[in-house]
């Protein structure tokens, strides 16, 4: 296992606002896994993760690029031999852990459930879902259901961005954000009550081809139990791996934490990195 060497000008936060960290490979369905079989990838796991959830299946979702493909969309029906698996969560007893597993992803979270909890940084994060994707590969080795044919990757970060002085309300959406221009109010319509946008950026190899995206999500909220406003702020980079293999994704992991953590950077605003105590970058 390679292990993360961070580049020496990524920008560093010491109080990120970061409350939860997706590492996920997508690969071809295992259609020979069954049910029973997840309980013995579980029996690997138990140890560290000694609680089961079981939600549905998320949907298969590949970055393509260039205009649509012209022709008529028509519906796809399948006949199945067995019914779908559903997603597996195994979760630590403190629930701040958890890995996912359907038979077409494998999913390691980090999530923060409370306030003073330290977020635990990318390499550890890193380290912890690829020691788990060792596990996985012996595991379909051993049950002989198939091979691990890798063909999306997606490093994710939810942030929760609080007033801390900087903002007063939904409004000051340009206070927090680069992207977001100073609300004007016209001759009819006031100040907007708040702000919400969708951005979407290429990824793109050394050569110039595309490699992936970065999906950009603004979102007002608002922040339980005292109903403060905040604004969601999440990251997703997805995209191919750098070779359908265990180094390929590992290799797309590191791209899409670069991609993210500059790109938070350049959506925000040097006040709010003043809250955030960037150190470098």
């Amino acid at each position: 296992m390679s292990t993360y060497s961070r580049p020496a000008d990524l920008p560093n936060f010491e109080n990120p606002p970061v409350v939860e960290v997706v590492l996920s490979i997508q690969f071809e369905q295992i259609v020979r896994l069954r049910t029973a079989q997840i309980g013995l990838l579980w029996a690997k796991l138990r140890a560290e993760f000694p609680k089961v959830e079981e939600l549905a299946p998320i949907a298969p979702v590949i970055e393509s690029f260039g205009p649509p493909t012209a022709g008529r969309v028509g519906f796809r029906f399948e006949t199945l031999d067995v019914p779908p698996l559903a997603r597996v969560l195994f979760l630590n007893d403190s629930q701040d852990q958890l890995v996912q597993v359907q038979p077409d992803r494998l999913l390691h979270n980090w999530r923060k459930t409370t306030g003073a909890q330290p977020y635990p940084r990318y390499g550890a994060i890193r380290e912890a879902f690829l020691r788990e994707l060792d596990l996985f590969q012996e595991f379909l080795d051993q049950e002989s259901v198939g091979p691990l044919r890798i063909n999306q990757c997606e490093v994710t970060y939810v942030n929760h961005i609080l007033r801390a002085g900087a903002w007063v309300g939904h409004g000051d959406a340009d206070k927090i954000f680069r992207v977001v221009g100073k609300p004007m109010a016209g001759p009819f319509l006031p100040t907007p009550e708040d702000v919400g946008m969708q951005l979407r950026y290429i990824i793109r190899r050394d050569e110039g081809s595309p490699l992936g995206r970065l999906h950009v999500s603004i979102q007002p909220g608002w922040l339980k139990p005292e109903n403060d406003p905040m604004y969601v702020l999440e990251l997703t980079a997805r995209g191919a791996p750098v070779g359908a293999d265990v180094e390929g994704a590992r290799s797309f992991f590191d791209t899409g934490h670069d991609w993210i953590v500059r790109g938070f950077k350049d959506l925000t605003t040097s006040t709010m990195h003043e809250v955030w105590r960037l150190t470098n970058g």
